[in-house]
């Protein structure tokens, strides 16, 4: 049979390119770094930088940007970074984000700005944090300018703690003509960002940069100030002339398991055990003189990045063996993806479905094991991941010398006692405002761990962002 004249022959199915990746991350190898404290990510070059940035679509309508806790005009900085405008790019992060270098390096950035990317529909979406840290890092080497900032509108706000949150605040405030002074309990400043969070992941050198940026815009920091001791809340109002405050305090009491053996002494919470190196800068022993004696055998409980943080801290100060015990699966892990792969690349062990029931000591109050007992998953409970269920007859004893708790924080309660007519929540969180931010006491507000229990440097940020706004509303009588 003949094919007819006119007919057409089939249009040829056009092959689309296959998806990209990022660009990767320059890293030091990793049985060089669990060996120092030195970083780990080492950043993009200007041309991997350029590379990155070149593959956002500069969407009309960005989605990127409303994943943003902190509100960064995604879009016209990467856009910057295209014309190699670097200084221009990183002047506009700091309009809405006073903490770019750190939120940079330690955002879970792939479930928030760049989980809704468009480009990454069929890609690996644009790496937003490795540019946000790249700008951020060549801003601060080539001396970045201060932006001109309104005269000041005479009124006094009154920053509690100097983390993320804190931090936030006080950045967007200052820049609306506001005086602003940070108390700090500590001798450093940074709270979460400078005990808790390892040198490896966040250089000390990198918070302290942003302080600085902070106090050239004119903010105070006034450090060994415990409010609630040396003045309270409301004699920094009533006494001390503030017109508002913001509690920032995070939430820095550790949570331990109801379990024998948790007085040992060579069992310590994440908490002490990171600031202790990190703040004390044990990892700097012998040039200060502050060391801290590894255990041989270190077992941290917990799945969260702060036990990544306390299981490859433990490698680098030489442990011998270091292993991760959490009670649920690989799935339900709450750590960063980017850190559980970087823990076992330096030869982090993960114990999983294992839950400790017993730290058992010798004579002298040293750990000498553990008892743990096998696990199995059931129906998810109110956190949505599947409740772990003690599998009977299954326990058996792990050999380890040492053991860090890492099962998170509850907020230090010297505010709320100290504070009368502050309405706190059950679990001893300050309550606000969903809004405003505002807490039960007129001009007294607060955000981040401080109310919602231990979260992300980058919500931290947010609500500190957020209580900005509201401050100011609140004084300008909106």
């Amino acid at each position: 049979m003949m094919p007819e004249k006119n007919a057409k022959a089939p249009k040829k199915k056009r092959e689309r390119p296959p998806p990209t990746k990022k660009v990767a991350m320059p890293e030091q190898d990793p049985l060089v770094r669990n060996k120092n404290f030195q970083e780990v990510a080492l950043g993009y070059t200007e041309e991997q930088a350029l590379e990155e940035a070149n593959k956002c679509l500069q969407c009309r309508n960005p989605k990127c940007i409303g994943g943003c806790p902190v509100e960064v005009d995604i879009k016209d900085f990467i856009a910057l970074i295209r014309e190699k405008k670097f200084m221009e790019a990183a002047l506009k992060i700091k309009e809405t984000n006073s903490l770019p270098a750190v939120c940079g390096r330690v955002c879970p950035q792939e479930t928030q700005c760049e989980q809704p990317c468009i480009y990454g529909i069929r890609n690996e979406p644009i790496a937003i944090g490795r540019l946000e840290r790249f700008v951020a890092d060549y801003a601060r080497a080539h001396g970045e300018p201060i932006p001109k900032l309104p005269p000041k509108n005479g009124k006094k706000v009154g920053v509690i703690g100097s983390g993320p949150a804190s931090l936030t605040c006080a950045g967007d405030l200052v820049k609306l003509g506001y005086e602003v002074t940070i108390f700090e309990a500590f001798h450093k400043p940074g709270g979460v960002l400078a005990y808790g969070i390892p040198q490896f992941r966040l250089p000390k050198e990198i918070v302290m940069a942003e302080v600085e940026y902070l106090e050239k815009l004119g903010v105070e920091i006034k450090f060994n100030h415990v409010i609630g001791k040396i003045r309270t809340v409301l004699e920094l109002m009533n006494d001390d002339g503030y017109d508002a405050i913001f509690l920032g305090t995070g939430a820095g009491a550790p949570n331990f398991m109801r379990i024998p053996g948790m007085n040992l002494v060579t069992v310590f919470s994440a908490n002490e055990f990171l600031t202790r190196v990190n703040l004390m800068k044990a990892y700097e022993f012998p040039e200060y003189d502050t060391p801290f004696r590894i255990g041989n055998r270190v077992a941290v409980i917990g799945g969260g990045n702060v036990a990544m943080d306390a299981a490859r801290t433990s490698l680098r100060l030489g442990a011998e063996h270091v292993q991760i015990v959490y009670r649920r699966s690989r799935t339900e892990l709450p750590a960063r993806l980017e850190e559980v792969h970087h823990a076992e690349e330096e030869g982090v062990e993960f114990r999983l479905l294992t839950n400790p029931t017993e730290i058992i000591g010798n004579e002298k109050g040293e750990v000498i094991g553990m008892q743990c007992i096998k696990m199995e998953l059931g129906e998810p409970d109110e956190s949505g991941r599947r409740r772990p269920i003690p599998i009977e007859g299954s326990e058996f004893i792990v050999d380890v010398d040492m053991v860090v708790v890492a099962i998170g924080n509850s907020p230090n309660p010297i505010i709320p006692q100290t504070t009368p007519g502050l309405e706190v929540s059950k679990w001893g969180t300050i309550t606000i405002n969903e809004e405003s931010g505002m807490t039960s006491l007129p001009g007294v507000f607060a955000g981040g761990d401080i109310v919602t229990g231990a979260a992300t440097v980058i919500s931290a940020a947010g609500a500190g962002k957020q209580a900005a706004r509201g401050i100011h509303k609140y004084l300008t009588g909106e």
